[in-house]
């Protein structure tokens, strides 16, 4: 695909998580407000409501909260596995030369955080927790590179981008091989029957979409029953849906343009509305000292930083990648930085990790501390060097023309 083609495409990615992003923040901050208000257990007796669609033998019996995070997360585990095949057929991440840069910035930025939350929290009760501050909240992230505009370069955005994408694989990895337990075999052996017939569909050519969706949506429910996180199945069929490296639209360019609007519109701020009704007690603030806060804190605003900066020097040493162009080692620190924004995937992480309720509502709120802060940081440090190269730039215009 030419260039063009691929800058379009980023560009109409770009501008629809930056914009969802304000929902998004609308979320979080009503969420919060209704939490520490006098509605708060008409708000959490809302969400444990049971809905039940079961039908014959299909037991749908599900609260609100896990109709939220199982099923209405699951379409959006299908837009992330869309985007990420796409980077792999057609963008950023479709050859060795474009996806080694992006893809050892993000694997620096899952292993270092990891590894720091371990060094706080080995042998403890909330080890499991260890996934938590991997992950890379891209709406966000892309959300504050948005408010730079053309202070950072196009392509540091885009490096961004592919970063948080392989970000969300080595997530989704994380969660299907860590998170997943009580393994039931024989809904295992139907949902992975329906996942070759779905690639069974896509070698024979079958180009529409209903064909995918319909065995998608059984896929879902097997997936779930099998012990296995049903955003799983999501992706699962994301990868299934063909797609082509031509200027003409496939089927799965197509459905990532429908699901677009209603996940980072109307998915992504429900979420933050069910999971963020975080009730501020003073025993919170012990996430600055003990010992699951510093891992998450600690992980985010430091490994992220560490992990993506050090790995991509790293990358360009052993020459297996280069800078992209009008980038220097200020601007990746300040997307290390960035990278330190979580929210969505690592607040999805933390309620895998943990069955008690307090662990629970301290990851979260750490998870907000230190998205905010991370966020705060790196807007403030790439503004910072913008202000600098400008500098910069008018004296040496000063000097040649007296």
């Amino acid at each position: 695909m030419a260039k063009g083609i691929n800058l379009a495409i980023f560009k109409h990615f770009f501008d629809s998580t930056k914009n969802s992003s304000l929902l998004l923040l609308g979320g979080v901050i009503f969420s919060l407000i209704l939490a520490n208000s006098a509605f708060s257990s008409t708000f959490e007796s809302i969400l444990t409501t049971k809905i039940d669609l079961s039908v014959a033998n299909f037991n749908l019996d599900f609260s609100i909260s896990a109709w939220i995070n199982d099923g209405l997360m699951a379409i959006f585990f299908l837009l992330v596995g869309l985007e990420i095949k796409r980077e792999l057929i057609e963008g950023e991440l479709s050859s060795v030369k474009k996806a080694s840069l992006p893809v050892f910035a993000a694997l620096g930025g899952m292993l270092v955080p990891a590894l720091i939350y371990m060094a706080f929290n080995a042998g403890k009760s909330t080890a499991s927790g260890w996934g938590i501050p991997m992950a890379t909240d891209i709406a966000f992230a892309l959300a504050i590179v948005g408010a730079l505009g053309n202070r950072i370069p196009l392509s540091l955005k885009i490096f961004l981008a592919a970063l948080a994408i392989v970000d969300d694989l080595g997530a989704i990895l994380v969660i299907a091989i860590f998170y997943s337990n009580d393994l039931h075999w024989d809904a295992m052996g139907i949902a992975a029957a329906i996942t070759a017939g779905l690639f069974l569909l896509n070698y024979l050519g079958v180009k529409k979409i209903i064909y995918y969706l319909i065995p998608g949506i059984f896929l879902w429910y097997f997936v779930h029953h099998a012990g296995i996180h049903a955003t799983i199945a999501g992706v699962i069929l994301a990868f299934s849906i063909p797609t082509n490296p031509v200027k003409e639209a496939s089927p799965l360019e197509k459905l990532e343009h429908s699901l677009a609007i209603p996940v980072n519109f109307l998915i992504m701020p429900i979420f933050a509305l069910a999971n963020t009704n975080i009730v501020i007690k003073s025993e919170l603030f012990q996430v600055f000292g003990d010992a699951l806060g510093l891992g998450i804190m600690g992980g985010l605003l430091v490994g992220k930083t560490i992990g993506v900066t050090f790995f991509s020097w790293l990358a360009v040493k052993l020459k297996i990648a280069k800078l992209p162009k009008g980038v220097n080692w200020n601007h990746i620190l300040g997307m290390g930085m960035l990278a330190g924004i979580g929210f969505t995937m690592s607040i999805f992480i933390s309620m895998l990790s943990f069955s008690n309720p307090l662990y629970i509502a301290e990851a979260k709120f750490a998870i907000l501390c230190a998205s905010i802060i991370a966020a705060i940081l790196g807007y403030l440090y790439l503004t910072s060097l913008n202000k600098r190269s400008s500098g910069s730039t008018n004296k040496a215009s000063t000097k040649t023309n007296p």
